[in-house]
């Protein structure tokens, strides 16, 4: 206990777990958040008079229950046994050999494939904040600087697993980003800038970091310090597959705020079980894609020729059916390359995971002949980048045997032939058998004995075993050493000298076979860098194989990319919503078409229901995917490239932080029109509508103005039901209307979803009203309100004429027509009686006997 509470000061925050034997146990309040967590007993020991909590595991269960402990937000330092007990009298040394956190994991059971494993370092600086982050099971290591709404979208764009803070800027977090994240907060000291770049200059072995274009990048050079100095902090310190630091190059990419990032449902939806557009367009096959294309989406391109390059590859994939064929199935065979090689780096890898990595590395080859012979450009890069690393696929070839274990200990781990001494070895311990039988022959000649056995056990190791019916023709030179029931066991010279030596070979071969598959994964880092590009052009090369066929499954055409600021959608569709359609029913397509001289502002009115909200989203989903590379699902799309994409859609309280459903909005909308530019596209969905009808639309009305007064001219779709803002059109020249079409037959409204020129009438939110199954007492009572409403289309107060619609109603009783008999007549001729439960029949007696006595006060 005294050395268990040595090694947890030193780890005051994590949960320890202690080599005790075959066992990791957990003490005092550890040990009860384990057993919560794992569901494992908690028992209790009185060690020296004091009461302790315990509760342990198997250690060879350690990846069954890690994990559980890692996702349940612990970070647990691992404390193994340093040395062998068989060779000290004392107690054993021990101390903690990893410290896992949930940002900081390398074990596959705590990983996804296609998702990275982000830690994160915020740092707060005077103007700007820094950001860093590593994935230490890739290597990948990116860093950033910029304002609270930059590091906002970064954080949601690589949603890191833990992020790292200063113990003083706690509370400053909180309020900017949210508690939605799993932070650890660090001493202020850590984050200095000339510690940082001692740490980093010492890790990249360079004199600065200008080689990696960040030496500008003051906050963020200290981020990238401080999640440095947490993984030395965690006993991370082999980590040359972590081998530059990339700037994340914001300017080179659109800009999407985190609303839009929500809005859009690119890869989270707020809704449970909701299909999002990564799910759509994700068809890689290898992990290292997975994680690629998730990039792709977070960070699409404005670079044209980047973009037009993924869009050539994808045209000559799909020309060349067999080419994709052999590509995808290439692929197909690879493990996680980027995974395996970190591995390697930190000495965390096992001999069959060395032998996946060589396959893969083989199944490069074929990949890299048919790239470098294609005859598309991109490709044949690709081709001639892939390194076939012939070197190290025979030196594992060589050297480990194909069906290698997951653990050196289990044996058959290097290959037959690659050591003379080893294969000696195994000889001995393989003839072994055959020495055995000839001994036995040997013996029961001499002896006469037929029946002698030749065994062992764990207590006396070899033996020879006789049945009692034969004890008397016993040698006396045979020492006896166990009597059973009916037979006793006795042992020889030359059976000890045996078992000695065969002994002695299996120990020998478990030490020799651990010294050479160390050799070969020390050997193996030179190869690092060569493995990673590897691992870097097949995800790109997967990523477009993807693209290929969800272009294929789903009629996707080339966007064609300029450098106009006009966007021309021919008949396109949302790529989620026409995967979720019921069978047999298509999509209906739609045309958009905006510039900043003609038709800069659409205004879609339209009911509810109608579809305007998919053609916003459409719109910009197909933006998205055009300049992430990716085909679009239309007929035709002609796009001058956009630099940032807004979007306010639908209402989303913030009510956890105290805000309104209008207040969010508003919040949302002043990020719009603050951050305008000539190449933004602003969608803008039912504006105001959190607020009085009146106060709803003056706000719409006055947004609108702004964004087509403003000098950027941005390009916006505005859905409204506010049919008033039709009337922008004959004021503002670039300000059209477009309305989403609807048909009526009798009391039906049929919803066609196609957008035609010109404003709509009504909104049909009755219709929905009914169609959502409302108890038909409310729709026939909106359907009268509406009707005296439509009538008295007076500048009136909203109250006032509601008021007056219930005045109405309530008319002297001795009137000579008697208006509210005929109306009482009315509400019971259109009774259907047969429907009415027994519920409603009362409400409907109770609001005529409320109507009466109402006016029975009236005129009393």
């Amino acid at each position: 206990m005294k050395q268990y509470n040595t090694i947890k000061t030193k780890y005051p925050d994590a949960l320890l777990l202690f080599r005790v034997g075959d066992f990791y146990e957990t003490f005092g309040e550890d040990a009860v958040k384990a057993s919560k967590i794992l569901g494992i007993i908690l028992t209790h020991r009185n060690n020296g008079g004091d009461r302790t909590e315990l509760a342990g595991f198997p250690h060879h269960s350690l990846n069954t229950y890690l994990p559980k402990l890692v996702k349940a937000g612990q970070r647990v330092a691992i404390c193994d046994q340093l040395e062998d007990p068989k060779q000290t009298k004392t107690i054993v040394k021990r101390g903690v050999t990893e410290l896992v956190t949930p940002g900081v994991a390398m074990n596959d059971d705590i990983l996804h494939a296609k998702s990275n494993n982000f830690l994160c370092a915020v740092h707060f600086g005077r103007k700007n904040l820094g950001i860093a982050f590593v994935d230490i099971s890739t290597g990948e290591f990116l860093t950033s600087e910029g304002s609270d709404e930059q590091i906002d979208k970064l954080l949601q764009n690589f949603a890191p697993n833990e992020i790292l803070i200063s113990k003083a800027h706690r509370k400053e977090f909180e309020e900017i980003f949210g508690s939605q994240f799993h932070t650890f907060y660090m001493e202020d000291w850590v984050f200095q800038e000339d510690y940082a770049l001692e740490n980093l200059t010492g890790h990249f072995k360079t004199k600065t970091l200008k080689g990696f274009g960040v030496d500008h990048l003051k906050e963020g050079i200290i981020a990238s310090g401080v999640v440095l100095h947490y993984l030395s902090e965690t006993q991370h310190r082999q980590l040359q597959h972590i081998s530059s630091l990339q700037r994340i190059a914001e300017d080179e990419y659109i800009w999407m705020d985190r609303f839009t990032i929500r809005n859009l449902e690119l890869y989270h939806s707020t809704n449970t079980n909701a299909v999002t557009l990564l799910d759509v367009i994700d068809k890689t096959i290898s992990p290292m894609g997975g994680r690629m294309v998730k990039r792709w989406l977070a960070l699409p391109l404005k670079n044209i020729q980047k973009i037009r390059n993924r869009h050539q590859v994808i045209g000559h994939l799909i020309e060349n059916e067999s080419l994709l064929d052999k590509f995808q199935r290439n692929i197909k065979q690879m493990g996680d390359l980027e995974r395996l090689i970190s591995k390697v780096s930190t000495g965390k890898v096992n001999p069959k995971e060395v032998v996946q990595l060589k396959n893969s590395m083989e199944a490069i080859v074929p990949i890299k002949q048919l790239a470098s012979h294609s005859k598309n450009e991109a490709l044949a890069l690709i081709g001639d980048q892939l390194q076939s690393c012939d070197v190290l696929r025979n030196k594992i070839k060589e050297m480990l045997s194909e069906d290698a274990p997951v653990n050196v200990l289990k044996g058959n781990t290097i290959a037959e032939g690659f050591s003379t001494e080893l294969d000696e070895l195994r000889g001995l311990a393989v003839s072994g058998k055959d020495y055995l039988d000839q001994m036995l022959a040997r013996e029961t000649e001499a002896t006469g004995i037929t029946s002698l056995k030749i065994a062992s056990n764990n207590v006396f190791g070899y033996y020879i075993e006789v049945r009692n019916t034969h004890r008397d023709k016993v040698p006396e030179t045979w020492i006896r050493k166990q009597t059973l029931v009916n037979a006793e066991r006795y042992i020889t010279e030359e059976l000890k000298e045996y078992e000695a030596k065969i002994l002695g070979a299996e120990e020998r071969i478990a030490t020799l076979e651990q010294q050479l598959f160390s050799q070969l994964v020390v050997w193996m880092q030179e190869y690092i860098a060569p493995v990673q590009q590897n691992a870097q052009l097949i995800a790109q090369l997967d990523c477009l194989c993807g693209f290929t066929q969800l272009a294929k499954e789903n009629n996707y055409v080339a966007p064609e990319l300029n450098d106009s600021t006009d966007i021309d959608i021919k008949n396109g569709r949302h790529p989620v919503i026409e995967k979720q359609l019921p069978l047999g029913e298509h999509y209906i397509a739609n045309d958009v078409f905006l510039d900043r001289s003609e038709q800069q502002v659409i205004m879609i009115t339209g009911p509810n229901m109608s579809g305007k909200s998919a053609i916003l989203r459409q719109t910009a989903l197909i933006i998205l995917l055009a300049q992430m590379g990716s085909f679009v699902p239309a007929e035709s799309a002609k796009i001058g490239y956009v630099d940032k994409i807004f979007t306010r859609v639908g209402a989303s309280d913030n009510i956890s932080m105290g805000e309104s459903t209008f207040m969010v909005e508003m919040n949302e909308t002043a990020s719009i029109l603050n951050n305008l530019s000539e190449r933004s596209l602003v969608l803008l969905d039912e504006i105001g509508r959190g607020t009085s009808t009146y106060d709803g639309i003056s706000i719409a009305w006055a947004i609108s103005e702004y964004l087509h007064e403003h000098p950027a001219r941005a390009k916006t779709l505005f859905a409204t039901h506010y049919h008033e803002l039709n009337e922008m059109s004959s004021t503002f020249e670039r300000i059209k209307n477009y309305n989403v079409s609807i048909k009526e037959i009798k009391d039906n409204v049929l919803f066609l979803r196609k957008l035609k020129p010109g404003g709509s009438e009504h909104s049909f939110g009755i219709h929905v009203a009914k169609m959502a199954g409302m108890p038909q007492q409310v729709i026939q009572k909106a359907n009268k309100i509406l009707k005296k409403l439509e009538k008295s289309h007076s500048n009136e107060e909203l109250t006032d004429k509601l008021q007056s619609v219930q005045n109405e109603m309530q008319l002297s009783f001795f009137n000579l027509d008697d208006p509210l008999l005929v109306e009482i007549k009315q509400e019971i001729l259109h009774l259907d009686i047969d429907t009415l439960t027994p519920v409603e029949a009362l409400m409907k007696l109770n609001e005529i006997k409320r109507l009466l006595t109402k006016n029975k006060k009236a005129t009393s």
